[in-house]
Parts: C-alpha cells; sequence; structure tokens
C-alpha cells in the first residue's frame, strides 16, 4: 500500500495520521506485503511531509509488515542525513524499512526553495546524492560517516515517473518503482529501458520492478465510482492550483466539471483500476500481464476512512491464492 496520510475535508491532520497507523494495522493484518509513506509539502490534502517520522511511528505500531518511503524526494535532503535516519530505522527494526528515493521536488518550486534554502533546487544531483546516500549506508564512504550507517541498510527502491530514474535504477542495480498512478503514458517505455540496461549488483542478481496503481474497490461498480469521485476532483484541484483537503463525495457529486475539466479529469484517471471485486482484479490482473511487475503498490484515496479499509480488504479477497504469484 502507498498512503498520503489523506486529510479529508472535514478533518485535521492529526486526524489523518492517526487513520494511516490504522490503515497500516489492517495492511498487515490483511497480509499486504509492504506499506509506504510519500513525501509531499504545502499540500493542504496530505500530511505525510515528513516520512522518516511517519515510517518510525508506524514501524513501532505494527510488527511485521515491511513500512518505507515511497518516497523520500532526495534533492530537499542532505545524503547524509536520511542515510542517518533510515539506517537508525533499520537498526530499531531489522528487516522493515524501505528506503524509496524520488527526484521530484513532491511541492510548488516556492517550497522546494524553502526546504532547501536555496535556489537550485538539486535534480541535477539526484544521480550523485543517491551514490552518496548508497555510500554511506554500504560503508565505502570513509568520512564523513553514517552512524547508524554500514550494516544497517534498508531495502533501498529507486522511484520515477519518466525514463530518467529508471535508466539510474538499472545502471546501479537498484529495484525501481514506476509511478504508473500518475504518468502512465511512460510505465511501460520505463520499465523496458530498466530491463535493457540494468546490471546485476551486490544486492540485487535480476530487475525487479514495481508498479503503483490507484484503485477504488467497492461491493459494486456504482459505489466505487461514487468513492472515486473525492479523488478524481482532488486532481482537478491539483493541476489548477486550487489546492484544499480531499472533497466529500457529495462534493464531488455536485461539482459542475466544463468540458476541458473533464477532460482534464478524465486523462488523468483513465489508469485507475475502479470498481467491484472482480472489476479490479482483472484491471489489475491486465497491468501485471502488460508490464511484467514484480510488485503491484495500490493507492487509494477515499474520503472516509472506513471505504479505505474496506478497499483494501475485498482487494485481499479478490487477489486470492489463485491470483498470478507477481502480485503485490
Amino acid at each position: 500500500m502507498l498512503d498520503l496520510a489523506t486529510v479529508a475535508e472535514g478533518s485535521t491532520p492529526a486526524r489523518a495520521l492517526a487513520e494511516t497507523t490504522e490503515l497500516a494495522r489492517a495492511a498487515e493484518r490483511l497480509g499486504y506485503r509492504r506499506f509506504w509513506v510519500a513525501e509531499h509539502h504545502g499540500m493542504p490534502a496530505v500530511a505525510s511531509s515528513a516520512p522518516a517520522v511517519v515510517v518510525a511511528h508506524l514501524a513501532a505500531a505494527t510488527a511485521t509488515i515491511r513500512v518505507g518511503a515511497g518516497g523520500v524526494m532526495l534533492p530537499n535532503h542532505s545524503p547524509l542525513v536520511v542515510a542517518e535516519q533510515f539506517a537508525t530505522l533499520e537498526a530499531l527494526h531489522p528487516a522493515r524499512i524501505d528506503l524509496g528515493l524520488g527526484r521530484a521536488p513532491g511541492t510548488d518550486r516556492l517550497t522546494a526553495r524553502a526546504l532547501r534554502r536555496s535556489a537550485d533546487l538539486g535534480a541535477d544531483r539526484f544521480p550523485d546524492d543517491v551514490v552518496e546516500v548508497i555510500g554511506y549506508l554500504d560503508g565505502t564512504a570513509s568520512h564523513p560517516r553514517a552512524v547508524p550507517g554500514a550494516g544497517y541498510r534498508p531495502e533501498i527502491w529507486l522511484l520515477g515517473s519518466s525514463l530518467f530514474s529508471a535508466g539510474l535504477a538499472g545502471l546501479l542495480g537498484l529495484p525501481f518503482s514506476f509511478a504508473h498512478h500518475f504518468s502512465p503514458v511512460h510505465t511501460e517505455p520505463a520499465l523496458t529501458r530498466y530491463r535493457e540496461v540494468f546490471r546485476p549488483s551486490a544486492v540485487l542478481a535480476e530487475p525487479r520492478a514495481m508498479v503503483a496503481v490507484a484503485v477504488v474497490c467497492a461491493a459494486s461498480d456504482d459505489e466505487a465510482r461514487w468513492l472515486a469521485g473525492p479523488a478524481a476532483l482532488s486532481a482537478l484541484q491539483l493541476r489548477t492550483s486550487r489546492l484544499g483537503p480531499l472533497p466529500s463525495p457529495e462534493t464531488a457529486a455536485a461539482y459542475r466539471y466544463t468540458d476541458a475539466e473533464r477532460d482534464l479529469v478524465e486523462s488523468v484517471t483513465a489508469t485507475h483500476v475502479v470498481g467491484d471485486p472482480s472489476t479490479v482484479r482483472r484491471g489489475l490482473e491486465e497491468l501485471v500481464a502488460r508490464t511484467g511487475a514484480d510488485e503491484l503498490m495500490v493507492t487509494t484515496r477515499v474520503h472516509g476512512p472506513a471505504d479505505r479499509v474496506r478497499s483494501f480488504e475485498l482487494l485481499a479477497r479478490a487477489w486470492s491464492d489463485e491470483a498470478p504469484p507477481t502480485g503485490g
């Protein structure tokens, strides 16, 4: 699962973080393999601005599921600090911590500058910063030294929504997670690039690809579409700089889209898998068959926390032992 600690209309960041904690516990109970939170800043609908802090809390609130960042936006941070934070988490929760590294800012340019205290947005340094983080965690960087560091390496993933990070992940021999949920046009080219340039490494002998996909599962297709309405309206608000909490289904249903707005929303949500359990399972099976994904990272943005948990319960039941073994 990928979660953003969603702040819904009528809710608060504190409540959103509490709901994320309960969702992580549900994920563990339902047999999901990983639970990730993403770094975003300045977004009223997203409370996961400090993934290392949230991951520490989630790891302490669960016992077996892997928890991690999907991801840390590395240009916002010192590589040494990221290495120290996640090595500390690995020391506290051995073999349960994932570190997903992203190249995007996770916010607008002004907020990115405030985070970095510089007009340099840092994306051009991303390959060097990734190598630096790995050096601290592998102990190949003799000075400065991360403590904790060597001996406490989390599972490192590169995240991407284009061919750039796909190629870098392949060259470094790292697992790669692609953001199909918001960049579907690049999904297959990026995964092809990753597999073509992959070089075996000390941590990975063969390519390992994850595909992130937006899912809403409910008892019927009609109910699922109703629950998916807020995410569609939120996507429009994000792309038109009208940021706010995640709308309610009633607010979303009452909104009158212009033709241009509806075209935009339909282009953004075209690859979302929305429906009853059989519909969702078919959609995910087709995605796995088309991409060859080794894992699926599922994100569900609905207004009510009970509806979110129920969506994951229905998906877990639908994605039974008969489903393809590559499913996450």
